[in-house]
């Protein structure tokens, strides 16, 4: 349960500022955390941080490892200031956009300064003690996957499964062979994830240090072509060739009569629990040392899920299946006792994941979004409905901004344009100037994007794209947008005094009142934009 009340900002990794075509962690984001600590806010939330790519949409939830970090992310001004690069390096390319991210241009970019990088270190390597701690401490994972990239790079097949049959079922005097084979590669592969975690866990001292807590995100599924599919065989349901028997889906509803086929493998959770669940706990327990508390999503999948056999076309013919429920959280909560996550918990939700969630006190999601259609369950998102352990968002990275939710377009809705201005007006009328009170029943509130940057739709995290995706903030945060992040970090200061918890904090400035089961308010600020390219280029935390 939580239990620290405080406002944050949901921004992925990609959409901080940086002049390499994506964000990075390097100064941008050391300054965007400054600029938190400056506006009193407690929460900075992420998507996952796993490594991304153009073939699969550039999507963070659609990754190759569980367990790798993102080389995009790795910052080359660090690189720089530790003598790996020099400046003619790391000159931005022309064609890097202001607004969004060129995925196959920042990743070629990339590869080149980086593999620079790893040649100028290559000859000391065996004297970096960082590096080769970090590769003993990660071994479990890392050099599978150093491999799986270079057999991949090797190969050059749709997928793992179109490997030769030793490969792909890993024999292992195959893999010896391969191993010596690619030896360079296995190395500029680790070296590159130990930039990675380093840069990484020092941005995560940083939080710590400034009172900053990180939320990061852990999709349910893989992709089929990822690299723990190869190694873990076992743990998913997979064919003699390799591939899958099953694929996971949402069913038919009132927007598509044909469901959501995912395409990505089903777990065999009763293989799962004769193991007490150790390749999800191995998980979990990666993540954590990356963050402070994640989002599980797809919640609804640890109860009962969508299985579609993997040859058909649609999701129609699928059927709900029993997941690990309670059996499973109980193994999480053995090895995690404070089950630090949130669940995602949206959309039809059945009494059985009402159940589960609250047996385990785990928080839930409300979005602000959802509270004005003409959906049933619209009611349960307006936020005099919200339930105490629960994390309020006007949005998510699936979502517009509340801007562009509230005076955008609807090209991209498929609801008629007298559902929508009904909404918008339904929205306003609700929050009007006399209605901020109603937002005291809540324990997180994520209240986003009240900037007219002039994004709209176009800056949504979640969208996938090819050629790249939206940057979420056109300009710097100037000083009303400062203020507005203080007067809330405030008012939540306040509140928390008021139930004897911060004794040292401001005046209450009237924004919220009475507030109930310490109530923790979240503040969620990029456009909708994602890994997927939302990036403030010229946007200055200063």
């Amino acid at each position: 349960m939580m239990r620290r009340r405080g406002s944050g900002i949901l921004l992925h990794v990609s959409s901080l500022p940086s002049r390499h075509g994506i964000g990075d962690l390097g100064p941008g984001a050391r300054r965007f955390i400054q600029f938190m600590v400056d506006t009193g806010q407690s929460y900075w939330q992420i998507l996952p941080l796993n490594p991304t790519s153009v073939q699969n949409g550039n999507s963070p939830y659609s990754t190759d490892s569980a367990f790798a970090g993102n080389p995009l992310f790795i910052s080359l001004e660090d690189l720089v200031e530790e003598g790996l690069l020099d400046r003619a390096d790391v000159k931005p390319d022309p064609g890097f956009s202001a607004r969004r991210v060129n995925y196959p241009l920042v990743t070629q970019y990339k590869a080149r300064a980086l593999n620079a990088a790893y040649q100028r270190l290559r000859g000391s390597l065996t004297r970096e003690r960082g590096f080769e701690r970090f590769a003993e401490s990660h071994r479990a994972w890392l050099d599978d996957f150093a491999l799986f990239h270079a057999l991949k790079a090797h190969f050059r097949t749709p997928s793992w499964t179109d490997w030769p049959k030793e490969a792909r079922d890993r024999d292992p005097g195959a893999l010896r062979r391969y191993g010596e084979q690619f030896v360079d590669r296995i190395e500029r592969e680790r070296v590159f994830q130990y930039w990675f975690f380093r840069q990484w866990l020092a941005l995560k001292e940083q939080c710590r240090h400034q009172g900053i807590r990180l939320i990061g995100d852990i999709p349910i599924y893989l992709h089929g072509d990822a690299c723990d599919v190869w190694r873990h065989p076992e743990v998913f349901k997979l064919g003699p060739d390799k591939r899958p028997t099953h694929v996971a889906g949402v069913p038919p509803d009132l927007f598509s009569a044909d469901g959501q086929l995912w395409e990505v493998p089903v777990y065999r959770w009763t293989f799962l629990k004769g193991t007490k669940y150790k390749w999800w706990i191995d998980r979990l327990r990666h993540v954590l040392r990356l963050v402070d508390q994640a989002r599980l999503d797809h919640f609804r999948g640890f109860c009962d899920y969508w299985e579609v056999p993997a040859h058909h076309r649609t999701a129609r013919h699928g059927k709900w299946v029993k997941g690990p429920r309670a059996d499973f959280f109980h193994a999480v909560k053995k090895a995690f006792p404070s089950l630090p996550f949130i669940a995602e918990d949206l959309g039809e939700i059945t009494p059985e994941v009402d159940d589960l969630r609250d047996r385990f006190k785990i928080p839930g999601m409300r979005v602000l979004q959802y509270a004005f259609g003409n959906d049933p369950l619209a009611v349960l998102y307006m936020p005099h409905n919200y339930i105490p352990n629960s994390v309020a968002y006007t949005g998510t990275h699936d979502n517009d901004t509340l801007m562009g939710w509230i005076a955008g377009t609807d090209d991209h809705s498929t609801r008629s344009s007298a559902e929508i201005r009904e909404e918008r007006a339904h929205a306003l009328a609700y929050l009007g100037p006399r209605r901020h009170s109603r937002a005291s029943t809540l324990t997180t509130w994520a209240s986003l994007g009240f900037h007219r940057t002039g994004n709209g739709v176009q800056g949504r995290h979640g969208d996938r794209t090819d050629a790249g995706s939206p940057r979420p903030w056109a300009r710097r945060p100037d000083e009303s947008t400062r203020d507005i992040f203080r007067k809330l970090g405030m008012a939540l200061g306040a509140e928390a005094a008021h139930q004897g918890h911060c004794p040292k904090a401001p005046h209450h400035n009237g924004v919220f009142s009475k507030a109930r089961e310490e109530p923790l308010i979240w503040m969620r600020v990029s456009t909708r934009g994602s890994d997927l390219g939302a990036r403030p280029g010229n946007l200055a935390f200063e």
